[in-house]
């Protein structure tokens, strides 16, 4: 019997699985949702592999930014991974279906790696807090062993909270109900097959969501008032571009993420929308990934210079 598997009432069994059933019931909407996320996902592969090993590889990139821009491409490329390949095994199969087992990997990777994400970005705003208002002491602020400390905390914190997230999230009874209307395993979706109140759960998942979205994303935003003030008294039109087009590329990605993320998580999972929270879910999860190197590369001279010099020792070797 399905959905018998997910620590209900204090029994647990790996045998279990559950349905997921997304779009189950727009069977024309199905084709062109595989047909989209297959190109999403091979851009995302290539874009993000190449950002890393571009950085990794020319010296010019050896910087705080493309540290923290290499790890937020290895987070894109997890993240995608994570529930990409599984959407597109249950678009092309009948039986849409995932095991126990594999749906607590799916919900504690993703989420775990969706709150790295956002707390990258708000360390990405310090260092062009940093870089633009405190020039002359740009090296001295983001050396190496606070990047390397930055990071850290940022992955440690993150699948920290998600185990607490995964194992409160799990551990509720479902009576039987193993139909998640979804299509991948995600806190709110499960939320819905509880069979008893689920306030607690709620209120904690608001608190987590506080602290990892609306708190760096406030962080981001006074970031960037310093930042902006700072443009304001660049005397030099070309100074002042500059200034904007490093900056502008890193607020692209703060927007498309955190207006998905918040619109997805602050909101009670008990008026949480089917349709509504999938198409959202796919924004966060497959295509802002995907956008993610094509915002920070189409205006970026550096990785433009980058990408020329690692093209032409190509052709010399």
């Amino acid at each position: 019997m399905y959905g018998r598997g997910a620590w209900e009432d204090g029994n647990q069994s790996s045998l279990g699985e559950f349905i997921l059933l997304g779009v189950s019931d727009r069977p024309q909407l199905e084709l062109l949702l595989f047909v989209l996320i297959l190109i999403s996902y091979s851009m995302t592969l290539l874009g993000n592999t190449t950002i890393i090993v571009v950085s990794w590889l020319d010296p010019h990139l050896h910087t705080p930014m493309y540290f923290f821009l290499s790890n937020l491409s290895f987070l894109d490329l997890c993240y995608t991974t994570s529930v990409g390949p599984q959407m597109l095994l249950n678009f092309h199969s009948s039986h849409k279906s995932i095991s126990w087992a594999g749906c607590v990997a799916q919900l504690y990777i993703s989420l775990s790696l969706g709150c790295t994400e956002c707390l990258l970005l708000a360390i990405m705003a310090y260092d062009r807090y940093a870089a633009i208002c405190q020039p002359l002491r740009y090296t001295a602020i983001m050396s190496r062993h606070l990047c390397l400390q930055l990071a850290a905390t940022a992955w440690l914190c993150s699948f920290g909270n998600s185990m607490l997230q995964t194992i409160l999230t799990l551990r509720l009874p479902r009576c039987g109900r193993n139909q998640i209307k979804h299509l991948f395993c995600e806190v709110p979706a499960l939320l819905k097959l509880a069979c008893v109140d689920i306030s607690a759960n709620e209120a904690e998942l608001l608190a987590s969501a506080v602290i990892f979205l609306l708190v760096p994303l406030g962080l981001i935003l006074v970031s960037y008032g310093y930042i902006g003030a700072a443009v304001l008294k660049i005397r030099s039109s070309k100074g002042r571009l500059k200034a904007f087009n490093t900056c502008a590329s890193h607020l692209a990605v703060v927007s498309l993420f955190y207006g998905t993320g918040i619109f997805m998580y602050l909101q009670p999972p008990s008026s949480y929308s089917q349709h509504r929270g999938t198409m959202v879910s796919l924004f966060y999860t497959m295509v802002t990934p995907m956008l993610n190197p094509l915002i920070y590369t189409l205006r970026n001279k550096e990785v433009h210079g980058a990408l020329q010099r690692a093209l032409r020792r190509n052709v010399t070797i």
